[in-house]
């Protein structure tokens, strides 16, 4: 949603409260999140590293011994064997036998034995002092500065790791509080009049009101349980925020803050449009449960997002890293790469999508690119004569082609829910999606382009490319020094496990990097799209920091009621209405093809693998249908729902960094041409992806079912090496 910001604030130490109590907290919350996902693979180096300096294998000396001050041996190294084996003899002679010792006959003490076993226990406790003797002298200041460093850093890591469900609780209440208090929640459309922001704020304090209510009587229900309640502080924590939000929105329901323009009053059809999505769905399923007697559901399933933290948490990282991108000029850098070609708009598209596929990937969702780029995007496309329809298609579909490839989070939630499949047979099926659905969108814009064919001749292009390749080659540097840095020092290589972690750290140096190069440029050259970006890099990070907040508020609050939804349709057994067996595998792929479209359009993708897991996928398995041919259906299915009504996350998020002064342009520009001119920016990325799944969908059906196609049926083995 995009609204102007509040006047300008009361600043203390030079930042607004604001940043104080939101951009701050939120800052440490995903330092810590890296600290914590960098935490194993530091402190296995931390400890390698200790043994190299302080072990001493020739006195038998690890670091582990020296991680704490070592406990004097309590034993005597020195004993009087002689008089202690007397001891015994006179304590033996002089004690009664009892009934127990009877059984077993009589016993004597052999003091040969006991000898040879007082000798032995005396040498090992001389170790033990020996022991500590060469623990105690190892122990230097330089050894303790470094075990202090070093435990500190274990005990960070480790209290982190146990707390990530709180970690991630506390992150999306203030983002949430941030967003709200901003209205940057995701609608269909802003709010601009005054019924506008009454339904908006009417809407949040009715879903706050069902979520607080719902989270008390979770908490009681708990309690009455008769078993202790764990963690009751996640409990206090939800009515918390859900009271604050209410709070908010009743205000705002009395006086809308000063700052924030209407344009009038408006209609209430048009009001209903600014409906944040995630209060109508918090509405919806708080309602079903409330009629079913359920008070507790709707808390019971927005409280499943602390089940997977990790997940979420990395999601949180992967916008930031989004964000940061967004504050440096590496989209700007591959531009100035194409521009000497002189593309048309048609194939500059292409080589966008193209090159946006790999980011999309290691920013973990097609939605969190859009937000990065897509107003870069829409500017080069109009830039060399795209009309606004069609640089509106482009920049929605920018961050869907790349979901099915290396490493993205979607794929990795789908692996750790289904064991029937694997990320390494995704991923390698995914280049396949990707090459048809990219190669499917060139074709279309080719068959509806309005200019020729143009291409600058390669002896002047490749020239001007070669030298525009140049100021690109230091962040590739700074890239590989990074990933080496990774793999050979913390032995960790970038993967789908990692790269929540080691993007984020790589965008932060990215940028402080490129705003040492670009530290003369004035604030006043950058172009429109690029006006967010900081001259420094304090400011620079702290921006996109801040906006990071927003993004996280708004998405995952979108996830967190879409568990919700996705309770809703597990609960009221709407799949079990499914047949279980069909006739043909095709005529399951068909029913399963409709219902996973019907889910991308109203949920997201987050929350929609997870029903699909339990209620779907095993029809399909047991419909004759491969788990990796199923799994690659529904990945193209989510993003064709992410770019349809009623939702189309994409292009909602299209119009927010684009604006929405630029789309109503777009629609203007065509009211006169035909229906797909004027609904190019809809019907062009729509069908390329329907196009597209139906052959996902029944292509290895058909290669299996048809002997025309046998040659290729060794294609489709879901068995790649591994």
């Amino acid at each position: 949603m995009n609204h102007p910001s509040p006047p300008a604030a009361t600043r203390v130490l030079g930042r607004t409260l604001q940043e104080w109590l939101s951009s701050l907290p939120i800052f440490a919350l995903l330092v810590l999140t890296l600290v914590i996902g960098t935490g194993e693979m530091m402190h296995g180096q931390l400890l390698k590293l200790g043994e190299s300096m302080f072990g001493d294998p020739q006195k038998g000396v690890q670091y582990f011994m020296l991680r704490a001050d070592p406990t004097p041996p309590t034993c005597n190294p020195n004993p009087d064997i002689e008089a202690e084996i007397r001891k015994e003899m006179e304590a033996k002679q002089g004690k009664p036998a009892d009934d127990l010792d009877a059984l077993f006959g009589e016993t004597k003490l052999d003091p040969e034995v006991l000898r040879k076993s007082k000798i032995s226990a005396a040498a090992v406790c001389k170790e033990r002092h020996a022991l500590y003797d060469r623990i105690k002298d190892h122990v230097t200041p330089k050894l303790k500065a470094y075990r202090t460093l070093e435990t500190s850093f274990f005990v960070l890591f480790k209290v982190g790791t146990d707390n990530r469900p709180l970690i991630l609780l506390i992150m999306v209440g203030l983002a949430a509080i941030t967003t709200t208090l901003g209205f940057h929640h995701i609608g269909i459309r802003p709010a601009r009049y005054r019924k506008d922001f009454i339904v908006q704020n009417l809407t949040i304090a009715a879903a706050a009101g069902l979520l607080l209510y719902s989270s008390i009587r979770y908490y009681q229900i708990s309690k009455a349980s008769g078993i202790e309640v764990e963690h009751p502080h996640i409990y206090f924590i939800w009515m918390g925020l859900f009271t604050i939000l209410l709070a908010i929105s009743l205000k705002r329901l009395i006086k809308l803050p000063a700052h924030i323009p209407v344009a009038g009053e408006g209609s209430w059809g048009h009001a209903a449009l600014s409906v944040p999505l995630f209060a109508s769905m918090a509405v919806i399923a708080g309602l079903y449960f409330l009629l079913h007697g359920h008070d507790s559901g709707l808390a019971i399933y927005v409280n499943q997002m602390m089940e997977l933290p990790n997940l979420f948490l990395n999601l949180g990282l992967f916008i930031w890293a989004g964000m940061l991108l967004k504050q440096s000029r590496l989209v700007d850098l591959f531009m100035n790469i194409v521009r000497p070609w002189k593309l048309s708009p048609e194939a500059l598209t292409y080589i966008i999508l193209l090159a946006a596929a790999v980011p999309t990937a290691y920013t973990g969702a097609s939605g969190i690119f859009v937000i990065a780029a897509g107003a870069i995007v829409f500017h080069e496309v109009r830039a060399v004569g795209g009309s606004r329809q069609f640089a509106l298609a482009a920049t929605a579909m920018s961050g869907s082609l790349g979901v099915v490839l290396r490493p993205c989070l979607l794929v990795v939630l789908i692996t750790a829910l289904n064991k029937q499949v694997t990320t390494n047979l995704l991923y390698h099926w995914g280049v396949y999606v990707f090459a048809l659905t990219s190669t499917l969108f060139f074709v279309a814009s080719q068959l509806h382009r309005t200019q020729r064919v143009k291409i600058t001749s390669p002896s002047e292009a490749i020239p001007q490319m070669l030298r525009q390749i140049v100021p690109v080659l230091p962040y590739v540097a700074v890239v590989l020094v990074i990933v080496a840095l990774y793999e050979y020092v913390l032995d960790t290589k970038l993967n789908e496990i990692t790269a929540p972690t080691i993007m984020p750290v790589m965008m932060v140096l990215i940028v402080i990097f490129d705003k040492l190069l670009s530290r003369k440029d004035k604030p006043e050259d950058l172009p429109e799209y690029a006006a967010h970006r900081q001259p420094g890099i304090e400011s620079s990070i702290r921006y996109a920091t801040t906006e990071t907040i927003g993004h996280i508020g708004a998405l995952l609050s979108l996830m967190m009621l879409s568990l919700a939804i996705g309770g809703v349709i597990e609960r009221s057994e709407i799949m079990q209405l499914a047949p279980k067996e069909f006739r043909s595998p095709w005529t399951a792929m068909a029913f399963l093809l409709v219902v996973k479209v019907l889910l991308g359009m109203v949920m997201d993708p987050f929350g929609a693998v997870i029903v699909v897991s339990s209620t779907l996928a095993p029809i399909a398995y047991a419909n004759g249908i491969d788990p990796v041919h199923f799994w690659m259906m529904v990945l193209v299915a989510f993003e064709l729902g992410y770019l349809m009504p009623p939702v189309a996350l994409n292009q909602l998020l299209m119009r927010q960094v684009v604006g929405e002064e630029e789309v109503e342009r777009a629609d203007k520009e065509v009211r006169h041409l035909g229906f797909y001119r004027r609904y190019e920016r809809w019907i062009l990325p729509t069908a390329v992806m329907t196009v597209g799944l139906l052959i996902v969908a029944f292509l290895p059906l058909a290669v299996q079912d048809f002997p025309v196609l046998q040659p290729v049926a060794k294609f489709f083995h879901y068995a790649p090496t591994e």
